[in-house]
């Protein structure tokens, strides 16, 4: 069906796709189009992306979208920019790229993670730029390529992030926005200007990195080849954006000091506005830029539903074969199971570090347990166990961002998590606060849209997206349930702490392990 209205078009170029969304000028979507890209994992710990795959997939959900729904050039009044955090890969003076993109899941750089922690003041770099100090970080990979490629390391005449390539592509210009430069390790939120020492340390020079710019930054002028392809004028406004995460606060709604997001998907994160740069002293919490003047307070986790999905995968063939002859999704028969348990799986506590864990510990090494086994404990209560575990690791951010920025006076909720009523009071229950449901679609796409709009001052603050969006469902806490979940979080904050080192070890011994089958 054409669409026929002035648009604009929110693109978000997420770990396994980038969706160009289009949005009329309220907010509403009317139309979108994904194009999905593999994640390369040649060793164990590293995963990376092809960067030119994910150029082209930009141009093609673009092109894709306006060509579909007849849009015309002069129809698209602007499009804004989201990308995923913490990519880094090499170019050469052409601007050729000499290494893949290392995305934010690869965790090669484990060692020099360690070191900078335990000889280069790794707390101190984390105050300066607002970045923790763990593996995802730019800053530690860099580290890793000097050390472990010192060829590609010496060769490379720029270091950029998948959007600076994209807007380099586009534009024939390297810029990076004050966003997705906080998300390094290597900005200083102060200045809002590359950090000198964190560049030092790793050995680049400030030439080697883009020209940083406010994430209402407008962009002109796109080479007519793209624009073509994408069915856009050359001179549309572009505006550079910011991160997924942040510009995912904008789009639920939670764009007021004090407002959080809580969203669920296959990992998680909870993110909160705060008026200036604020870090934690015990490394807990990340700073990223937003727009001048606001900045997001967070931590992610690595664990959500990719732990349902394990469950599903692993152990649930039965569930998969009943959920079929019901016709209804597994997800949704392994809910009700866990639903016959009562709150605190009677007595089995689930740390959810499958895939070691961020915020708030930043520890790699961390390896999932369950705790508190016993002959009661059948199918039902596992499943209970692992979702109220990702529940206890987002109470566990909650709690280290309220040490830094205060009390949070509204929590919305977005992700996968989101379609499960059942879950959302769990969430609800284990936070002891209300928890509002908006109707989201493409968080950061309408994020990003929105700060299209506000950079070209058609919208007075972003605080005007709360009129967009609806709520579908708010859950209050039950009090019973919380009393519960507050004893049970204690012992899940001390079981992190005694296995600490027993994580180390285990986590040594996988990785050697690892390469034994490599051998």
């Amino acid at each position: 069906m054409a669409i026929h209205e002035d648009v604009v078009i929110g693109i978000d170029i997420g770990t396994t796709s980038t969706k160009a969304v289009v949005f009329d000028r309220r907010g509403k979507v009317l139309a979108s189009h994904a194009v999905d890209y593999p994640i390369i994992q040649p060793h164990p710990g590293f995963a990376e992306q092809d960067p030119d795959e994910l150029f082209a997939a930009v141009v093609q959900a673009v092109g894709a979208v306006t060509i579909r729904h007849g849009i015309r050039p002069e129809q698209v009044k602007a499009m804004g920019l989201s990308a995923a955090m913490h990519s880094i890969m090499a170019l050469d003076e052409s601007g050729r790229p000499l290494t893949r993109l290392l995305i934010w899941a690869d965790n090669r750089s484990v060692a020099q993670t360690e070191r900078l922690l335990k000889e280069q003041n790794g707390l101190d770099i984390y105050r300066r730029t607002g970045t923790p100090i763990h593996p995802m970080s730019p800053l530690s990979k860099l580290l890793w390529l000097k050390e472990e490629q010192p060829d590609v390391f010496q060769q490379a005449r720029r270091f950029v992030s998948v959007k600076d390539y994209v807007l380099h592509r586009l534009y024939g210009d390297y810029v990076a926005d004050h966003s997705m430069a906080s998300a390094t390790g290597l900005f200083r939120l102060d200045t809002l200007d590359w950090d000198e020492e964190a560049l030092a340390l790793v050995g680049i020079r400030r030439d080697q990195l883009p020209r940083l710019v406010p994430a209402t930054h407008i962009m002109t002028g796109m080479k007519r080849e793209w624009a073509e392809k994408m069915g856009v004028a050359p001179d549309v406004p572009v505006v550079i954006g910011a991160s997924d995460g942040v510009l995912a606060n904008v789009g639920v709604g939670a764009v007021l000091p004090g407002e959080a997001a809580i969203t669920i998907g296959t990992s998680g994160a909870v993110r909160t506005i705060a008026t200036k740069p604020t870090t934690d002293e015990k490394g807990r919490t990340f700073c990223y830029a937003l727009t001048p003047g606001y900045w997001v307070v967070g931590g992610p986790t690595n664990n959500g539903g990719i732990l349902l999905r394990w469950l599903r995968d692993e152990f649930g063939a039965h569930e998969r074969e009943v959920a079929k002859k019901l016709g209804i999704d597994p997800y949704e028969l392994l809910t009700k199971y866990a639903e016959r348990v009562p709150p605190g799986s009677e007595g089995l506590v689930f740390l959810p570090f499958l895939s070691g864990e961020r915020a708030p510990y930043w520890n790699a090494n961390a390896r999932g347990t369950f705790f508190g086994l016993g002959l009661h404990h059948k199918r039902e209560h596992f499943i209970r166990a692992v979702m109220e575990g990702v529940c206890f690791s987002i109470l566990s951010v909650a709690l280290a961002i309220r040490d830094v920025t205060g009390p949070m006076s509204e929590i919305r909720v977005s992700g996968g998590f989101a379609k499960s009523p059942f879950w959302r009071q769990m969430l609800a229950d284990m936070l002891g606060k209300p928890l509002i449901v908006p109707q989201t679609h493409e968080a950061s796409a309408l994020g990003a849209a929105a700060v299209a709009l506000y950079a070209l001052g058609e919208l007075p603050s972003l605080e005007t997206v709360k009129t967009w969006i609806d709520t579908t469902a708010r859950h209050e806490p039950k009090e019973e349930h919380t009393l519960i979940y507050a004893e049970l979080f204690d012992l899940y904050a001390r079981l992190y702490e005694r296995l600490k080192e027993e994580f180390d070890i285990i986590a040594a011994f996988q990785r050697r392990s690892g390469e034994r089958e490599e051998d």
